[in-house]
């Protein structure tokens, strides 16, 4: 079987690569000619173990290919799909201007039956949409069915979610793409992989209902975390406590500034403007979304109480930039809102991540850059951990303490031991510690 991937970006390649390592034949389609001359040659334009070699892996073996040709990727494939993105428009709903101008050029160039999943997330209403622009924009009639496929890919782990998933949801009324769908994951039958099919409104909802139910634990612990420090407790005694709780499960009960990256905001946004148009409000979300703006908005007073009762004209050592480790992205990141309020509080501030530099120069260009953890951490007078990396949990703690200017630590990822940091001289603040 023959397919394309329409957009090249983190959930594109992503799919691209992995269902070549299927030894499905893919063409991964994107408009950005330079980033596809760079995937030719094997370069990943993003960050994510494991990617760069499966992509060179499956270039070599001839499986895969990357083109800006979207006729002959159209008409060559049986199923398109389509991982553009959607960005939030500024009232948060979904913009869908990638996606449909994806959809109506594939019409242009259909001769044959295809089947057209959305791997995008999309609102609900979304399929049957597209099924009408393909209708008005096909230049000869052809058949094809409209099926959603979210993702549920996390970065970082991205490889290991596709291939080891913990479900696949396909969302269609058409049997026979159903059935091509299915024969696509094949090979994830040897593994037991649970199959959920459900209608085109079912698997759209399941995405954003999915990771608005995560949020919402992050956001729940956070809440608990700062009633912890009122009330003189461990968080970390508290989520270990209810995690215990099969019904409730240990992930995502760890406290921190709050969650970021290129689903969490966007996704609950969304599903709050879906749940004003359908005159269904989604209070919780709402309040999740609160929530997590606060939780951002609280980091700065604890690092300003933590430097003597102020930031200005102090230097910030700061590390960890990407929204999460094991990424470069830093979409929404909670390091971008901290780091631009200690700017204004009149603070300099020099930081370190371990892949995300690049990245962050982008965005904020008008701080300093440092080289690892212990230039960052020279001459500050608060070392501020905004990223859980695996690196920064081991570092020498006395090298920092004697290379910062005044010893003082706030753990937003909660990475070490309160008792540990103060015996070792440090004054330190945690997260609901």
């Amino acid at each position: 079987m023959h397919i394309a991937v329409v957009g090249s970006g983190y959930v594109g390649l992503v799919t691209g690569a992995c269902f070549a390592e299927f030894g499905v034949d893919v063409t991964c389609v994107d408009v950005d000619a330079e980033k596809i001359a760079r995937l030719s040659e094997a370069v990943s334009p993003i960050y994510e173990p494991g990617l760069e070699q499966l992509i060179k892996k499956n270039l070599q073996a001839g499986r895969l290919r990357f083109t800006t040709d979207v006729e002959s990727a159209t008409q060559q494939s049986l199923v398109i799909f389509l991982a553009v993105g959607t960005p939030p428009r500024p009232d948060g709903s979904a913009d869908l201007t990638f996606v449909e101008v994806a959809v109506k050029t594939i019409a242009a160039h259909m001769d044959s039956y295809k089947v057209i999943a959305t791997k995008s997330t999309v609102p609900v209403g979304t399929g049957k949409r597209l099924a009408e622009l393909i209708r008005q924009h096909q230049t000869k009639p052809a058949q094809f069915s409209v099926i959603s496929n979210p993702e549920f890919l996390r970065e970082g782990a991205a490889i290991s979610d596709f291939m080891r998933p913990d479900r696949v949801v396909i969302g269609g009324s058409d049997a026979e793409a159903i059935a091509i769908m299915r024969d696509l994951y094949r090979p994830l039958y040897l593994i037991e992989t649970p199959f959920v099919i459900t209608s085109l409104e079912g698997a759209e909802l399941i995405k954003y209902a999915a990771n608005a139910f995560l949020a919402t634990k992050i956001s729940f612990i956070n809440e608990i975390a700062n009633l912890c420090e009122k009330v003189g407790c461990d968080v970390h005694d508290v989520a270990r406590a209810i995690g215990m709780d099969r019904r409730i499960g240990p992930k995502f009960l760890h406290a921190g500034p709050g969650f970021g990256g290129s689903c969490f905001p966007k996704d609950t946004a969304a599903l709050s403007v879906i749940g004003q148009q359908y005159s269904s409000p989604t209070k919780i979300v709402d309040a999740v979304i609160d929530v997590n703006a606060n939780q951002r908005r609280s980091m700065i007073p604890k690092i300003e109480k933590l430097a003597g009762g102020g930031v200005a004209g102090k230097r910030i050592g700061v590390l960890g930039l990407a929204f999460k480790p094991e990424t470069d992205d830093i979409r929404d990141a909670p390091s971008v809102e901290i780091i631009r309020g200690l700017l204004k509080a009149g603070a300099s501030v020099t930081a370190y991540d371990p892949v995300a530099r690049d990245e962050a120069l982008r965005v904020l260009p008008e701080i300093e850059y440092a080289n690892d953890e212990y230039e960052a951490a020279a001459g500050a007078e608060v070392l501020v951990f905004v990223t859980e990396w695996n690196q920064f949990r081991a570092l020498d703690m006395e090298r920092i303490r004697k290379t910062m200017k005044v010893p003082r630590i706030a753990d937003l990822r909660n990475i070490y031991d309160p008792a540990d940091m103060r015996a070792m001289g440090f004054e330190y603040v945690g997260v609901g510690r």
